[in-house]
């Protein structure tokens, strides 16, 4: 399975960051780690973001103050687990 997901149209990108491409880095837009250092990342046009900080994204809007479901949380707990080892 690719470490690198992409997702829709590709856009024109600046130099530098297709030369990164081309060195197989692609870098998370939020946290600023590269695809060597993170299990998963997302590609978008425009914007890459790795499995960590959407991981983040996801359990705040699932927590949105409140206590999640309990299949929400088994989601969440799988995911930490593996994070973490």
């Amino acid at each position: 399975m690719a470490k690198v997901v992409k997702l829709g149209a590709k856009k024109e990108h600046n130099e530098k960051h297709n030369e990164n491409e081309d060195n197989g880095l692609v870098y998370c837009s939020f946290c600023g780690r590269p695809n060597t250092q993170v299990l998963k990342m997302v590609q978008g046009p425009g914007v890459n973001i790795c499995s960590e900080c959407a991981m983040i994204a996801v359990q705040y809007l699932i927590l949105n103050d409140r206590m999640p479901s309990a299949e929400a949380q088994q989601i969440l707990d799988a995911f930490w687990g593996k994070a973490r080892k």
